[in-house]
């Protein structure tokens, strides 16, 4: 008799229950000795035995084919060194009996020509497959339970990093410095000046290290906010939990970024990148369709020419030194004059405390809203309880309410949350003011870009070289006004500056909006 040893063990199994190739091979050569058979080759695996896709029992597969009745046997230790999965057992069976080969396991010996111990070789073969199997759902069900609990599972993402504490528990922690530029750039889309590749390019410049699907991923991944997602299982649904790490950002700033991706914010969100000579392209709109200017350069008989124009099948365009010259020129009426800079200070703290009385009004709404969902939800059970409508019904109602509910409590906590500094931050306003001309002038196209979107919270034309707009940031709108008193005092005209802030439109202050 001849025989082919096959000797296999995957990582895990040496690990914990020592099947040692060293082991397995003692076992079958004495087995040989004492039987008297004569040992062709010996085959070592290092491969899963839940299927017969494997590279050296390929290979073995082959040899036969070349070296047909060169061998009798191929022995190993147990059946589910041979296979873990019974149906694939019995076809490799077949295909070695063909090529006159008798698998054999040593330990559990049976004479596979009596039809009956084909029963104990499906035992044989089973067994370790319910273990797999058993084994794997433990695994998914334990690591359902730890995202139930509010743990991270798996590799640390962008901005995060795998740590162990002293009593083995793991867990993730911020990976400075790219932890502090995703945050980073979270707060500049929420901006909506820059889309997300503008945004990414500007955040590998200050050192992230993930590319274009990672980045993208991460400003959709709540667990930035602190929520560990927990999929669909069975009956259980879709959910979020709070998470143990440490959340990045807040999830007032995550849902932001989230309605100004989807579409559901007011701010523009700019497709293509701005650069000199064309700055003002995002924010400047056709006069004649309001849609937004696109530019390009055109080719002159002795120079280039850039030009802002409208791609919609308008006529529309204007040349881009001219545009920005007139910007420029409409930006100067706003540069606070340096003297007086506690007036403007006070005078907008006053404005301030005014006009924050929409907040009062803006909660009020969201609370109503909050209720009129609450009452739909428990309508809903109502009629769940009633048979009126039917369990998938109702949780797909309770998805689509639940969610809306987040967020207007997300919003409402936002309206409740203490005032900053308003003090400071105006201060730190004007001081940028007073650099305006500076800014835009000799800044880079990132700032310029910045400053726009913060004077302007809508989108602007120009139009008979007048520049036009539907509404101007209320800090920089007040500085306007202020200057406008200031210079009909100086042609004598008596003025009380107590009476500026009722001059502004009332639409509400944004202290984000200071840092211009």
């Amino acid at each position: 008799m001849i025989a082919d040893l096959y000797i296999r063990v995957s990582t895990d199994e040496q690990a914990e229950k020592g099947y040692s190739q060293r082991n397995q091979e003692e076992v079958l050569r004495k087995y040989c000795d004492l039987n008297f058979i004569e040992i062709r080759s010996v085959i070592f695996e290092d491969h899963s035995a839940k299927t017969f896709d494997r590279p050296q029992w390929k290979k073995f597969l082959l040899n036969l084919k070349k070296h047909k009745n060169k061998t009798n046997l191929v022995l190993f230790t147990k059946w589910d060194r041979f296979s873990r999965n019974a149906g694939d057992a019995y076809q490799m069976i077949s295909v070695l009996r063909k090529q006159g080969v008798e698998p054999q396991a040593i330990e559990q010996p049976l004479d596979l020509s009596v039809p009956e111990n084909k029963m104990m070789l499906a035992f044989y073969l089973a067994a370790p497959e319910v273990e797999n199997d058993r084994r794997a759902l433990n695994t998914f069900h334990g690591m359902r339970r730890a995202r139930k609990e509010g743990r991270y599972m798996g590799i640390a993402p962008a901005g995060y990093i795998n740590r162990v504490k002293q009593d083995g528990t793991k867990y993730i922690a911020f990976d400075e410095p790219e932890a502090s530029i995703l945050k980073w750039a979270f707060e500049e889309l929420s901006r909506g000046i820059f889309n997300t590749e503008q945004v990414l390019h500007m955040a590998k410049e200050k050192g992230l290290k993930a590319g274009k699907n990672h980045f993208w991923r991460a400003i959709r991944n709540p667990l930035y906010c602190g929520k560990i997602a927990v999929p669909k299982h069975k009956d259980e649904e879709f959910m979020y939990v709070k998470g143990q790490h440490e959340a990045l950002i807040s999830e007032v700033l995550f849902y932001k970024v989230q309605d100004i991706l989807d579409g559901r914010s007011k701010k523009y969100l700019p497709k293509v990148v701005a650069a000199k000579p064309f700055p003002l392209r995002g924010f400047f709109k056709c006069p004649d369709c309001d849609k937004i200017l696109t530019g390009s350069i055109s080719k002159g008989r002795h120079k280039y020419y850039p030009y802002y124009h409208c791609s919609a099948g308008c006529k529309f365009r204007i040349n881009s030194d001219m545009a920005n010259e007139v910007f420029i020129n409409y930006l100067k009426q706003y540069v606070p004059i340096p003297e007086i800079k506690s007036l403007y200070t006070s005078l907008l703290c006053e404005v301030y405390k005014e006009q924050t009385k929409d907040v009062f009004e803006e909660r009020n709404k969201v609370i109503a809203q909050l209720k009129d969902y609450e009452n739909r939800m428990a309508h809903a059970r109502d009629l769940l309880l009633s048979k009126d409508i039917e369990a998938s019904d109702y949780r797909e109602m309770k998805s689509d309410y639940g969610d809306i509910i987040q967020r207007l409590e997300l919003k409402l906590t936002g309206l409740e949350k203490d005032s900053k500094d308003v003090e400071k931050l105006l201060n730190n306003g004007v001081e940028n003011l007073l650099k305006l001309n500076e800014c835009y002038d000799i800044g880079n196209w990132i700032e310029s870009r910045h400053l726009i979107g913060s004077i302007f919270p809508e989108n602007f034309t120009i139009l008979k070289n007048e520049f036009r707009t539907a509404r101007v940031n209320e800090v920089v709108a007040l500085i306007y006004v202020i200057n406008s008193v200031l210079s009909l005092n100086k042609k004598g005209t008596k003025k009380n500056f107590s009476s500026l802030s009722r001059q502004v439109a009332g639409t509400g202050l944004e202290p984000v909006t200071f840092g211009l």
